[in-house]
């Protein structure tokens, strides 16, 4: 919870200090950096989804374990800087999305299999 509230309160801070800089109303930052920002926070909601669903049943589930990583890869894809990594770099991104996306059709292939 404490990792949130502080990836909340950075967003804010970042937001905050953006709009009362010159030009005003404007962000100096580019706007992808400020969704990695909130992409972050997603992500630490759904790790701290993982661990409460962990504790309390005392099972990880699959689907929502690849999700979060789902999400995790797209954030990186998202705010990828041609400027410090290659299309080499861009593509195993893409690679690792195409395997998380099968394995997550798999795994619901499988719980819907599995309910009848």
């Amino acid at each position: 919870m404490v990792v949130v509230f502080v990836a909340v309160f950075d967003l804010f801070k970042v937001l905050i200090i953006e709009l009362q800089t010159e030009p005003f109303g404007f962000f100096n930052r580019s706007l992808i950096e400020i969704f990695g920002l909130f992409l972050n926070i997603l992500i630490a909601l759904e790790l701290l989804e993982n661990i409460t669903v962990y504790l309390k049943d005392n099972v990880i589930q699959v689907e929502l374990v690849i999700v979060t990583a789902m999400i995790a890869v797209a954030r990186k894809i998202i705010i990828f800087d041609f400027g410090k990594y290659e299309g080499m770099d861009l593509l195993a991104l893409g690679f690792a999305i195409v395997c998380l996306a099968a394995s997550f059709w798999m795994v619901k292939k499988l719980n819907v299999n599995n309910k009848h």
